[in-house]
């Protein structure tokens, strides 16, 4: 069994929920009797209760947490009062000012660091929508253009046998290689499909435009879509096709239009 004085390195590691196994149940058992240690790890606790200003922000940095430790190890023991304590000299009556001004100096920096590491996550964050803003800015700038250019020419995509059912129109800019894409009347894909909108070039192979799915009022838009460059668009068509979208038309094409 442990006397009195050789529980004090324990009480620290206990304080900081770092005691385990028969150690930590011999401390616990000890503190049950000894109301001098149980007085000094409320002391400790409250020392440690200051670090946890900084709780619900970034972690302390890990020297903080030593400093905090060096200082709970160079503190003197306090000593029972059923056992007279030997008269203090003037000079160990202070001694105890050292310890509490670097755990005061080791919870001001902690709670500094964790200000600025909150006022730099702000900063991060605000940057982040800056640029989603300006990203979101530019397309539709793009899509302005391509409804204002002078060369947009638009197409209008219908069925091949029935002229009242769904129907779409492609904006286009050859100078511009854009394309814009609106439908209207479509009926909703089976589960794992999707609508794939094709460029039909001059000469070649279709090329896939993008895969689209209506809204429930069978609505459905395609923006920033570019053109190859070089490709002259001779049509343009839609099939329905995996939602995962292909590299060519498997099935028949229910929307087709001119660019000519």
């Amino acid at each position: 069994m442990k006397t009195h004085e050789q529980f004090a390195d324990d009480l620290a590691q206990y304080a900081l929920g770092e005691l385990t196994g028969p150690e930590c149940q011999e401390l616990e058992d000890h503190l049950g009797n000894c109301a001098a240690c149980r007085r000094e790890l409320y002391a400790l606790r409250g020392d440690l209760g200051l670090l946890g200003l900084s709780s619900s922000g970034a972690k302390p940095p890990a020297r903080s947490r030593e400093r905090l430790m060096q200082a709970l190890a160079a503190e003197p023991r306090r000593v029972s009062s059923a056992v007279p304590a030997p008269a203090a000299s003037p000079t160990k009556s202070w001694a105890w000012i050292p310890t509490l001004a670097a755990v005061l100096l080791a919870v001001a920096a902690t709670i500094l660091w964790v200000k600025v590491s909150r006022f730099n996550n702000e900063i991060v964050e605000l940057s982040n929508r800056n640029q989603d803003q300006s990203v979101q800015l530019e397309q539709m700038n793009q899509e302005l253009r391509l409804l204002t250019s002078p060369d947009a020419i638009h197409v209008s995509l219908a069925p091949q046998k029935a002229p009242r059912q769904p129907s779409g129109t492609a904006i286009y800019s050859p100078t511009q290689n854009r394309m814009l894409f609106l439908a209207s009347n479509l009926v909703l894909p089976p589960a794992g499909k999707a609508y794939e909108l094709w460029v039909i070039p001059a000469t070649g192979a279709p090329i896939p435009a993008g895969v689209f799915k209506p809204d429930d009022h069978g609505n459905a838009v395609l923006t920033n879509r570019t053109i190859p460059e070089g490709v002259q668009a001779k049509a343009f068509a839609v099939t329905l096709e995996n939602e995962a979208g292909s590299d060519k038309p498997t099935s028949p094409i229910l929307l087709i239009g001119s660019g000519d």
